[in-house]
C-alpha cells in the first residue's frame, strides 16, 4: 500500500481520507481520526522498527503527513502500511508551503510533521512552522521518540549531565575552527553533527583545540554498521585517515577536565605543534595563550623550541 502524494492543498481538510489502519507483524490495526493540530512525530534515526505505537497512531489518523523527502518518509509508511497523504516540506518549500499548512489547520485537519530521521525541528526544518501554528492559535502536540542526540549521549560514556547540542559546524575551515575556539571555553559534553566528507578535518581541529578531552564517533547509529569510537581526541584525530567515512556521524565530545584552566604540558605541545602546521609562530602562540592558561612568555619559548623541530625556525613577526 502506497502513501498517496499531497500538495496540502485542498478546500476540505477531511476529503478523500483513506482508511485511518496501520500494520504491524502482519496484524492490520484501526488508528482513531488524530486530534486537529500540527503533530511532531519522532521517526527512527534508522532502524525502522524503533517506531513507537503512538507514533504509528498518529500517522495513520491524521489527515496529511509533511515531510522532508518522500520518499524517505514512504519507506517508513509502507513498512507499516499506512495511507496517509505525504506532502513536501523542508527549507526550500517553506515559505511558500507554510500558508498551506495554516489554511488546512484552520480547517479542522491534523497533520503530522516529520523530518527524513529522528525529532523534528532538531537541526532540521520545523521552528518557523511551529512559531505561526501556535500564533494562529492551532495546537502543536509533540509525539516524543528516536533523536541521534540523546542516541549519541547515551552510548559515547561521556558526562550526561550538561551538554550543548552545536548541529553542523561551518564547512570552511577557518569559521569551523574559530567556533570550536568559543565552543571549547563550554562547561558541558559537546555534541555536533558532521558529514563523512568533513569528519576527518573536524577532528584534526577538535585535535588541536580540544586535544586533552575524551571523545566519541557515533557513526550510523542503530543501523547496521553501527560504530562507535571512544578514545581520547588527539587519538581519534590521529586514526582520521583511516576512518570509514560513509554514512551519517555524531561526534561527542567530553567537558573540559575540572583542573582545565591551566593547560597540561602535552597538551600545549600537541595544540602548538598542529597550530604551528598550519601558521606561523605569532599565530600559534596567540591562539594557544588564549585556551592554554598558561603565561604567554611561557608559550612563546615552548613554541619557539619546537617550530626547530618540525623545520620552522622564524620567530615572532
Amino acid at each position: 500500500m502506497r502513501a498517496k502524494a499531497s500538495s496540502l492543498h485542498h478546500s476540505d481538510a477531511t476529503t478523500g481520507a483513506a482508511a485511518r489502519t496501520f500494520s504491524i507483524g502482519g496484524q492490520q490495526l484501526a488508528a482513531p481520526k488524530a486530534r486537529a493540530g500540527l503533530h511532531l512525530v519522532a521517526t527512527p534515526i534508522g532502524n525502522l522498527a524503533d517506531i513507537t505505537l503512538r507514533a504509528l497512531e498518529t500517522l495513520a489518523g491524521v489527515d496529511v503527513i509533511a515531510c522532508e523527502d518522500t520518499r524517505i518518509t514512504r519507506r517508513l509508511t509502507e513498512r507499516y502500511a499506512i495511507t496517509a497523504e505525504l506532502a513536501l516540506y523542508h527549507e526550500h518549500n517553506a515559505a511558500q508551503a507554510r500558508p498551506k499548512i495554516l489554511e488546512r489547520l484552520a480547517q479542522g485537519a491534523a497533520i503530522a510533521l516529520v523530518s527524513d530521521a529522528g525529532t523534528p525541528l532538531i537541526s532540521d526544518p520545523g521552528f518557523k512552522l511551529v512559531r505561526e501554528v501556535c500564533a494562529a492559535g492551532h495546537a502543536v502536540i509533540a509525539v516524543p521518540g528516536p533523536s541521534s542526540v540523546l542516541t549519541a549521549l547515551s552510548v559515547a560514556a561521556l558526562p550526561t549531565d550538561r551538554f550543548f547540542f552545536e548541529g553542523f559546524l561551518p564547512a570552511k575551515e577557518h569559521a569551523r575552527r574559530a567556533r570550536l575556539t568559543e565552543l571549547a571555553r563550554t562547561d558541558a559534553t559537546l555534541v555536533m553533527f558532521e558529514s563523512g566528507n568533513r569528519v576527518q578535518d573536524t577532528l584534526r581541529d577538535l585535535a588541536a583545540i580540544m586535544a586533552g578531552r575524551d571523545a566519541a564517533i557515533c557513526r550510523e547509529l542503530t543501523k547496521l554498521h553501527e560504530e562507535v569510537k571512544r578514545a581520547p581526541v588527539a587519538e581519534l584525530a590521529a586514526g582520521a585517515d583511516a576512518l570509514e567515512t560513509r554514512g551519517e556521524f555524531v561526534l561527542v565530545i567530553g567537558p573540559p577536565a575540572d583542573d582545565a584552566g591551566v593547560m597540561d604540558e602535552n597538551s600545549l605541545d600537541d595544540l602548538l605543534r598542529a597550530q604551528l602546521a598550519r601558521g606561523s609562530v605569532k599565530d600559534a602562540v596567540a591562539h594557544a595563550v588564549e585556551l592554554s592558561g598558561r603565561p604567554r612568555r611561557e608559550v612563546y619559548a615552548r613554541a619557539l623550541e619546537l617550530a626547530k623541530t618540525i623545520g620552522d625556525g622564524d620567530g615572532e613577526d
